[in-house]
């Protein structure tokens, strides 16, 4: 796989970021209550983002290929992050919807492929993070 480049740049608007690649840009913020403007989405919202835009594309490539009528998905997902246990646990609740006259099987067979796409497998895998400063 190639490596995915994105910048994140914090300016003088607090908590305002922009982010970007080579071909786009965008913002994350906070909301008002936490000091920020709210002028783009929190970067735990981004996150799932990531993972909604991801399962609706391999599942509509997939159903795709196999000739499948789907006609439509809708991704609605939501994150508890639990901080009363010792070790801190995130949970990431994904609801997937199915428009398409698709039986019993295939609609099985498209949550499979869903928990299958690339960041599902990133955010269920083991995840390495290494930071460092740059001059």
């Amino acid at each position: 796989m190639a490596t995915q480049v994105v910048n994140a740049s914090l300016g003088a608007t607090p908590y305002r970021v922009t982010l970007g690649d080579d071909s786009h840009q965008w913002l994350s913020d906070v909301p008002a209550a936490l000091g920020g403007a709210d002028s783009g989405p929190s970067p735990h919202e981004i996150l799932l983002s990531a993972l909604g835009a991801c399962t609706a594309i391999t599942v509509a490539m997939y159903a795709q290929r196999k000739e499948w009528p789907l006609e439509g998905i809708d991704v609605q997902l939501n994150i508890v992050e639990e901080r009363t246990k010792p070790e801190p646990f995130t949970h990431i609740r994904r609801d997937i919807g199915l428009a398409g006259d698709l039986d019993a099987e295939q609609r099985q067979r498209l949550l499979e492929i869903a928990n299958a796409c690339p960041i599902h497998r990133v955010l269920s895998g083991e995840v390495s993070v290494s930071s460092q400063l740059r001059d």
